[in-house]
């Protein structure tokens, strides 16, 4: 029994526990309309996170072009939580579809990498890159 619980106590740091993080999906809050909340969530490998209708009305989508290399692609339903489990580093481009165009995007930041705007793609809504950009300058 003295051997297990050294083996626990040993490995424990090594395990980690995963933890969850919650995005709200609004209408509106301090920093303006159609926005998640955080903009900007940085989170270690292998937690999940949950977003959150607060408001109706949206949705989690991956943006193409902002996802790491081997993550796959996500889209959630109107309306609909979800939780992800984000084991690849790296930055994850999150929108809401119905308001896309209208900014409604964050970041979501897995591991200890930087954000930079040039690694933004091309072609995305004039109000969603601007949103973006802001998000990763004030996140620097």
């Amino acid at each position: 029994m003295r051997f297990i619980t050294s083996l626990v106590l040993m490995l424990w740091p090594a395990l980690g526990w995963a933890e969850v993080h919650e995005v709200r999906m609004l209408n509106r809050n301090e920093s303006g309309a159609m926005v998640y909340e955080p903009s900007v969530l940085r989170m270690a490998p292998g937690d999940s996170v949950r977003f959150v209708a607060a408001s109706s009305g949206h949705n989690a989508a991956s943006i193409d072009g902002m996802l790491p290399e081997g993550a796959m692609p996500f889209k959630g339903g109107i309306n609909e939580e979800i939780t992800l489990t984000l084991s690849a580093p790296g930055v994850y481009g999150v929108k809401c579809t119905p308001h896309f165009a209208m900014g409604m995007v964050m970041l979501i930041v897995v591991g200890d990498v930087a954000l930079v705007a040039e690694a933004l793609p091309e072609g995305l809504p004039r109000r969603a890159e601007a949103r973006l950009r802001d998000y990763i300058e004030t996140a620097q």
